[in-house]
């Protein structure tokens, strides 16, 4: 061998055994909610080809309330293990001061994404997330079913019990038994407080608790809203939905079993999959309100990534995250799961607009979303939140009436309150 070869094979090893020893053992958590594990896997393997670098999935259930549970027993403990987290929109204010501030590392990413959901993750001044998909619901109807009986899509709450009772109704007569008229998050967890709160506030009850730190839930309008919603049990929709979280409500639509359902954007391109019943056959448009006078209410939603203060590895660890909250990832993310970017360029991007020809038309609903009262309430968010969704959930199941038990949460959320929040 030459003095040069010899000379490049050193060189080479040396190269080669600095890059083993850069590159990092990453471990991230992310929830399982439709195809977000296969998507994320397939960027991650794309980012380890890039970097060097190694990352495991740690799968999280689906409800975002046991996802809240297990995080916060990981990072209480201190637990090096997971280094970066998939976070909820509302949970910043409770566990900003377990994650990195992204501040910096940032510094040249973030004017990319809308400023409302970075100052959603922005406490005391410390980034503690960076976006990589918003969410607003919508209400999802069945075009051929309202054609074929001659309906239009309804703008309020009675118009939509009055159009699925009449299809469902029609439909049974035609042999369809299964068919139900509308599927939602009826559950006792974190989905079922957006639901509520969309119910609330399109009916003019308010937000559970107001930006000044006012508990203004326990009103006529309020209850109104969730008796209304209470009508619907065992009628348009199945006793079951008492159960249901976002994936079964999809598997009953999704297997076209329901008129209308009320759903995350995720959900739009698995109705259009090759798998679906539904493939083509329906639509989305704003929710409902109580009456023409009142705003559409979407609960704001989205996810983020976080990176753990007791991560060894958090320079590895930022870098991931900002290449999974990149346009890149963002532009696949919403052409293969149509879930919607934080970016405001690829709301302009034509491909995009070719592929979920719905996007655009679904910015205007998350704009003018409704964000769940966690930035007020703080660390007592979580608590707020269980014990609107157990007054709900009790109201639903015929467990005292939506004004007993919305006087009882009123009384509850203040003694929480205490001196403020």
């Amino acid at each position: 061998m030459t003095l040069l070869l010899k000379t490049l094979t050193f060189c080479a090893a040396l190269g080669a055994a600095d890059l083993a020893a850069a590159a990092a053992e990453l471990s991230l958590a992310a929830n399982t909610t439709g195809k977000n594990v296969h998507f994320m896997r397939e960027q991650l393997d794309a980012f380890e080809k890039k970097t060097g670098h190694k990352v495991s999935l740690v799968t999280m259930p689906s409800s975002s309330s046991e996802q809240f549970s297990q995080y916060r027993l990981w990072l209480a403990a201190g637990n090096k293990d997971v280094d970066v987290y998939q976070t909820d929109v509302i949970w910043a204010p409770q566990l900003a001061d377990q994650f990195v501030d992204l501040t910096a590392a940032a510094k040249d990413v973030v004017g990319a994404h809308f400023p409302s959901i970075i100052q959603s993750q922005t406490v005391n001044g410390k980034l503690v997330a960076l976006p990589i998909f918003t969410d607003a619901p919508a209400l999802y109807y069945r075009k051929d079913l309202l054609e074929k009986y001659g309906k239009t899509p309804p703008k309020t709450w009675d118009e939509l019990a009055a159009t699925a009772k009449e299809i469902q109704e029609k439909e049974h007569a035609a042999g369809k038994a299964d068919l139900w008229g509308f599927v939602f998050q009826g559950n006792a967890y974190e989905g079922l407080t957006c639901n509520a709160l969309e119910w609330i506030k399109s009916s003019g009850g308010g937000q559970i608790v107001e930006p000044d730190g006012t508990i203004s839930v326990n009103n006529e309008k309020a209850a109104a809203a969730i008796e209304r919603a209470k009508s619907w049990i065992g009628t348009i929709a199945p006793e079951g939905v008492l159960a249901y979280q976002e994936e079964e409500s999809r598997g009953v639509w999704q297997t076209g079993n329901a008129v209308f359902m009320r759903n995350w954007p995720y959900a739009y391109a698995l109705g259009n999959g090759d798998d679906s019943a539904v493939k083509g056959k329906f639509d989305v448009m704003p929710l409902p309100t109580a009456t023409d006078g009142d705003k559409p209410s979407s609960a704001l939603g989205g996810w983020n990534l976080a990176v753990s203060k007791y991560s060894d590895e958090q320079e590895a660890a930022i870098e991931l995250v900002k290449f999974l909250s990149s346009k890149d990832v963002q532009k696949a993310r919403a052409l293969q799961l149509s879930q919607l970017p934080t970016i405001a360029a690829l709301y302009d991007d034509a491909e995009i607009a070719a592929a979920q020809p719905f996007m655009p038309n679904w910015k205007p609903i998350f704009q003018s979303a409704v964000p769940r009262p966690s930035a007020v309430t703080k660390v007592k968010y979580n608590e707020v939140s269980s014990k609107l969704w157990s007054a709900v959930h009790n109201t639903l199941s015929g467990d005292g009436t939506a004004a007993e038990n919305l006087e009882l949460l009123e009384v509850e959320l203040t003694e929480l309150k205490g001196d403020s929040w």
